[in-house]
């Protein structure tokens, strides 16, 4: 299961005290005593199951219960009680809680309930995740967590735009899987998906890689070439790395996106393109402005619909997900029959920090997988790879 976000909310201290050291074993734990402070942790963070006394300062549980659904209708909630009758146990219910629990209760009954409540969670949002990708196209794009079905729900908004699009990241957290969703699920689908890392190329081969040249133009070139944006034309041009690009790249790129014409290397006359333009960068172009490496105009022509993919270790709750789908994967590729992680070996890999992000812990599967063949991978094959 995820990693799962639990909102206690109960005035009685050593209740508070004892239950939040109990969850915290196994959960993200926001602790607080009134309704006020209630309502500020649900407006800055999604929460997926609350705990919450009935006998609150400044106000009843049951008034808690309906501001909850305004903000988050989907949260799980488990009333509890000092004051335990049928009739508040069949209110609770009839009101939305998912169940209660009477003091004093014992932790082994909490874990039951919390156990049960967060299964009904997980089997939602799953649900609700694959409605949102039965309509969408989001191929090798794993997530269930807020961050990630933001972005989905964003993609599909965006993509039948022609607006520009700028894909922030850092490296190895699937920019281009997010450009390739944006091009299969616009009306551009059914012609070309043209990718190039700009980082990767030097200058002068970049210029060719993107506008073409005509024969004779270069030495070597004994053949005229079309570009990736001729390449792109009615379909998606994907610009990776687009803040390595050098500054007279840079003031022809810019014309393309004023103008949507350029002129392939040694030719003078230019070329119409309709591409719809997404860019990718993992630098923070906004000090390469300030820096004058990137051109100001450029950095606000790509910037129309920008998209910030989080790092790995901001959404750890996609860290099962996404092992399972490389498990999946790989297996199969490998004729390997691996079964899965040990729970302290799926402990150690959601608490690492991921510096290479998906495409470091996709590796990393793999690298194992090959190497186990067979059965569970353990906490101590983590620490022997």
């Amino acid at each position: 299961m995820p990693h799962l976000h639990v909102l206690l909310v109960e005035d009685d201290m050593t209740y508070r005290n004892a239950l939040e050291k109990h969850l915290r074993h196994r959960f993200t734990v926001g602790s607080v005593s009134t309704i006020r402070q209630a309502m500020q942790c649900l407006q800055s963070q999604r929460f997926d199951l609350a705990l919450i006394d009935l006998s609150l300062p400044d106000g009843h549980g049951f008034d808690l219960m309906k501001m909850i659904r305004k903000h988050q209708p989907h949260l799980m909630i488990i009333v509890i009680t000092g004051q335990g009758t049928v009739e508040t146990a069949v209110k609770a219910i009839q009101r939305g809680a998912f169940h209660y629990l009477m003091k004093p209760f014992s932790m082994d009954r909490l874990d039951q309930l919390v156990h049960e409540a967060l299964k009904h969670v997980h089997t939602t949002e799953v649900h609700e995740d694959y409605q949102l990708k039965s309509k969408l196209s989001f191929d090798g794009i794993v997530g269930n967590s807020p961050a990630m079905m933001s972005i989905f729900k964003l993609v599909e908004k965006v993509s039948n735009s022609d607006s520009n699009i700028l894909i922030r990241g850092e490296s190895g957290t699937g920019k281009e899987l997010i450009a390739r969703a944006i091009h299969l699920n616009s009306d551009r689908h059914q012609k070309a998906f043209i990718a190039v890392n700009s980082g990767a190329l030097p200058e002068g081969l970049l210029e060719s890689e993107l506008f073409g040249h005509v024969r004779g133009a270069f030495t070597g070139a004994i053949h005229a070439r079309k570009g990736r944006f001729e390449l792109a034309h009615e379909g998606t041009i994907f610009l990776d790395e687009v803040g390595d690009m050098s500054p007279r790249l840079q003031v022809k790129l810019l014309r393309v996106l004023q103008e949507r014409k350029f002129e392939p290397v040694g030719m003078s006359q230019p070329v119409s393109v309709d591409a719809r333009i997404i860019a990718a960068t993992h630098q923070n172009l906004e000090r390469a402005v300030r820096e004058r490496r990137f051109r100001e105009d450029l950095y606000y022509r790509l910037n129309v619909i920008p998209i910030v993919i989080p790092p790995l270790r901001e959404r750890v709750e996609d860290i099962p997900l996404l092992i399972e789908r490389f498990l999946e994967k790989f297996n199969l590729e490998k004729k390997k029959s691996v079964t899965g992680f040990s729970k302290e070996a799926m402990n150690a890999l959601c608490q690492y920090s991921w510096p290479g992000n998906v495409r470091e812990l996709e590796n990393l599967v793999e690298r194992l997988i090959i190497l186990k063949g067979e059965g569970e991978i353990t906490a101590q094959a983590l620490a022997d790879k």
